[in-house]
């Protein structure tokens, strides 16, 4: 029998009595999908899956996010997550090391595309002794907790994102003018989460400015909202052990990286899945936000 075993009251759950390794009916995808709705991140321990398996198995939760075919190798569907390069080996260029502090602030996966990725799942290879936990914030209780007048100041906001705005935040040399001279996808800043009906401020630190609002003025309420949502009382932390895969749901969390050891070898594994449809022809909506990247951020994104 499935379970789902909490990791804090509303937020988070370890799922047991399930064998994910292997092909599922859709009896038991539904009910997976529907705890995953609930607790906006769930961890499977030993989950016995390889790369294959880890793809059957997000593609029971919708359209997969891939790069294209390129330098002899097929599409991809697995993003390099870790601190390994092409060659297997720990990628010492400073650009990647720069690209990781990024992630290591509160963001959701994507935020910066058209398309926002809906499911992340992450699975361990390998990892350090310690270290490199991921960290999640519970967005929908942090927006249930929100004063009256702020709920009602950003109802109807809309906000600009770059995923070059966070790469500034971690270190990257890149100028506000590069921002703005490259596409910045417009998101609301109040989501209603589909599979729960609950809201969350869709913001992190994707999030560039509020649409037709000063700077100062945008960044006030932004940096507000993300000072709120990430307090102690929102956040669990989960860590890994080889063959553990977390799924977090982009549309009711924020998360970040943990810190580690860059000479320690991490190698993880993210497969994820874009909240629309998949499209009549395949597409390639990654190449096309790296091929324009500015050019201190032409880093060793992913993979």
């Amino acid at each position: 029998m499935i379970e789902a075993k909490p990791l804090s009251p509303r937020f988070g759950a370890e799922i047991v009595g399930v064998d994910i390794s292997k092909p599922l009916d859709p009896e038991t995808i539904r009910e997976l999908i529907a705890l995953q709705d609930q607790w906006g991140v769930t961890v499977y321990r030993d989950t016995g899956l390889d790369d294959e398996g880890q793809i059957r198995f997000a593609g029971y939760f919708g359209h997969l996010e891939s790069l294209p075919p390129r330098d002899g190798r097929p599409r991809q569907f697995l993003f390099n997550a870790g601190n390994l390069d092409k060659d297997g080996e720990i990628n010492r260029a400073p650009s990647a090391l720069t690209y990781r502090k990024g992630d290591m602030i509160f963001h959701t996966d994507s935020s910066f595309m058209d398309l926002r990725t809906s499911y992340s799942m992450l699975r361990a290879v390998e990892v350090p002794p310690s270290g490199g936990p991921t960290c999640f914030v519970d967005a929908r209780t942090a927006y249930d907790d929100l004063s009256d007048d702020v709920k009602a100041k950003i109802a109807d906001l809309e906000c600009e994102h770059s995923l070059w705005w966070s790469r500034k935040q971690g270190g990257a040399e890149i100028t506000r003018e590069m921002i703005e001279e490259r596409h910045r996808p417009v998101h609301k800043l109040v989501h209603t989460h589909a599979g729960s009906g609950r809201k969350m401020v869709y913001a992190g630190a994707h999030c560039y400015r509020v649409v037709g609002w000063s700077w100062g003025e945008s960044r006030a309420l932004i940096d507000y909202l993300n000072a709120h949502a990430t307090q102690d009382k929102y956040i669990i932390s989960v860590d890994y052990a080889v063959g553990d895969m977390v799924i977090w749901d982009n549309l009711a969390c924020l998360h970040r990286g943990g810190g580690f050891n860059w000479d320690e070898r991490r190698d993880m594994r993210r497969a994820t899945v874009r909240e629309a449809a998949a499209p009549e022809q395949p597409d390639d909506p990654f190449g096309e936000l790296f091929s324009n990247a500015p050019p201190m951020a032409r880093l060793d994104k992913i993979n």
